[in-house]
């Protein structure tokens, strides 16, 4: 492809409003353009890097046992309804009717019309296991598009989905899964973890992300240095205590003392002049069970999702004003667990403290002299969010906090919705059955722009081979000299004849012009063609991730080439 007939408009510099990397980056190297907040035409070397990432899914899905379908993006109220998604989804939800007044919305996600496609289908246990996937595009309405591709509303997704017979067959999918998923993202040359996460409004039993690592990723993942173990810090574990902490014989009797408009960990710690450490932090919390109490350490932060998981809440949100002061009889910010008329439920961290500060139930008062065992009951459980440095639950090492950015995610929904749509099958007795069901799903934009987050410097992209839009870039440093012009047409011929897809940057620029947006654009090997090299019979070649460049014999250019835009 020659450079002078591609629309490929580099910038300079970025938008005010491209916050991340990958967002100023795409733009600059002329990839996207807006349209509406969330929203973004694909320039021709946007599209090319998306269909070298959906070109490696496809071929891993197909390898792995998947069957493409196409699903519209128009979707009926009536299959939401069913499933009850249709209110629980909440306003990313877009929903929207056709002139006869008939409800739709654009497809967040297909869950409610592949289970529609095989309820009916797939008849017996015989018709059982099957996984079927779609590349296509998406739309939820968020809050606050930003980010470019990496938060878009409107967005490509690879969504899968599998169909079993049994909880044995959909723990082998969902493995195979992982796998395919494994080689996908290596395949693009991406350094990436596969962690333990939450399900959110999927739903399922329990679920894995694949991120990328990136410093400037949204999400935070907890990894271990020993084993394995990593989690999304939604769902990181830590260390349970291996038994009860003995009360202290020296221990002095609870005393309540005056701490007059101190209310945050850190005010009365400060007034008090102990550390944050030695407070209990009391949370009053409303949830579809009632009004309950969570304890953690004043240094520590609650885990809601945890909260949610270990109480099976539909909902938990902190209790305002009125609710606190009905619960505690004091104002925000005086809460504590003695005397308090709720159930209590407190983190492992809480069970062994003694000499502790809580908030006292009274305005402008907190209780010292405070010991867990003694002076309150509560059930213990894991609440909190992990901190680097945190032992790891399942080995000796130590947790460490990193960054990430979530590319895939993978789901055990299990019956979730083949109970609510009528999803059933006969088993090998003829007793009807409900489907057990996977979901897999992959942002194809999310992976390119997480691909930049993760290899970029201050000149531009440095594309992984794989998903680079051409493998090659053979620059003529001066288009007026025709011996020059010459020699790069050969090599640009020779190039692609031999399969290697290359772009020629025949305008007519100035070399600081091309190699400036040769940076920019990332491409993995360029190639210098100038007059003063030709007359040695050499021409320069640079591999985009290295500052060196090296010299090679024009007749060797073509093989050189190859070899390195080949090379991972």
């Amino acid at each position: 492809m020659r450079f002078s007939r591609m629309l490929l408009p580099t910038l300079r510099e970025a938008p005010a409003d491209a916050e991340v990397i990958s967002h100023r980056l795409m733009i600059r190297a002329g990839m996207i353009r807006k349209v509406a907040a969330g929203i973004y035409n694909l320039l021709p070397l946007g599209l090319r890097v998306i269909q070298k990432v959906e070109g490696i899914v496809r071929s891993e899905m197909n390898r792995a046992g998947g069957q493409e379908v196409m699903m519209p993006l128009v979707l009926p109220a009536e299959l939401w309804k069913e499933s009850g998604r249709w209110e629980e989804y909440g306003k990313e939800l877009l929903r929207l009717q056709d002139r006869h007044g008939r409800e739709f919305c654009l497809g967040p996600t297909h869950e409610e019309i592949i289970t529609d496609m095989v309820r009916g289908t797939l008849r017996s246990y015989r018709d059982l296991p099957k996984n079927i996937y779609q590349i296509q595009t998406k739309f939820r309405d968020e809050i606050r598009p930003r980010f470019g591709l990496m938060r878009g509303r409107e967005f490509i997704m690879k969504d899968a989905y599998s169909f079993h017979a049994d909880d044995d067959s959909a723990e082998k999918e969902y493995r195979n899964m992982y796998d395919a998923y494994s080689r996908i993202f290596d395949r693009c040359g991406l350094s990436f973890r596969a962690v333990e996460a939450e399900t959110g409004t999927i739903g399922g039993r329990f679920s894995h992300e694949f991120m990328v690592l990136a410093e400037t990723g949204e999400d935070a993942i907890a990894t271990c240095n020993s084993c394995d173990y990593a989690a999304n810090t939604e769902r990181a574990q830590t260390r349970q205590p291996e038994k009860k902490a003995a009360i202290p014989s020296d221990l002095k009797a609870v005393e309540a003392v005056r701490t007059p408009g101190k209310k945050s960990v850190e005010d009365v710690s400060a007034f008090l002049k102990v550390t944050p450490a030695r407070f209990i932090k009391t949370l009053i919390y409303e949830t579809d069970k009632g009004i309950v109490a969570a304890l953690v350490r004043g240094d520590h932060e609650l885990n809601e999702f945890k909260l949610k998981r270990e109480l099976d809440l539909a909902f938990a949100r902190l209790a305002g004003e009125q609710k606190v002061r009905e619960a505690t009889k004091a104002p925000s910010g005086f809460a504590g667990p003695i005397g308090l008329d709720v159930k209590i439920y407190a983190d492992f961290s809480v069970r062994g403290m003694s000499g502790a500060v809580t908030g006292a139930n009274e305005s402008d008062t907190h209780f010292v002299n405070v010991c867990a065992e003694r002076d309150f009951k509560a059930d213990y459980a894991d609440l909190r969010v992990v901190r680097d440095g945190d032992v790891c639950p399942r080995c000796s090492g130590t947790l460490r906090i990193k960054r990430g950015i979530e590319v895939g995610h993978i789901f055990k929904l299990g019956t979730k919705y083949s109970e609510k749509m009528g999803a059933t099958f006969l088993d090998e007795q003829g007793k009807s059955r409900p489907i057990v069901m996977g979901c897999y799903g992959i942002g194809i934009g999310r992976t390119a722009a997480a691909s930049i987050e993760q290899n970029h410097d201050e000149s531009g992209i440095i594309w992984p081979k794989p998903l680079s839009p051409f493998a090659c870039e053979v620059v003529p440093v001066n288009v007026k000299d025709e011996g020059t012009v010459k020699a790069a047409e050969a090599l640009y011929s020779a190039l692609n004849d031999a399969g290697i897809d290359c772009l020629l940057d025949d305008r007519d620029e100035r070399a600081g012009v091309k190699f400036k947006d040769a940076d920019l654009i990332g491409i993995p090997v360029r190639v210098a063609v100038g007059e003063r090299n030709l007359k040695e019979g050499m021409v320069e070649i640079k591999e985009r991730k290295h500052a060196e460049v090296k010299l090679v014999k024009v007749s060797e250019a073509a093989e050189e080439v190859r070899r390195l835009a080949g090379r991972s």
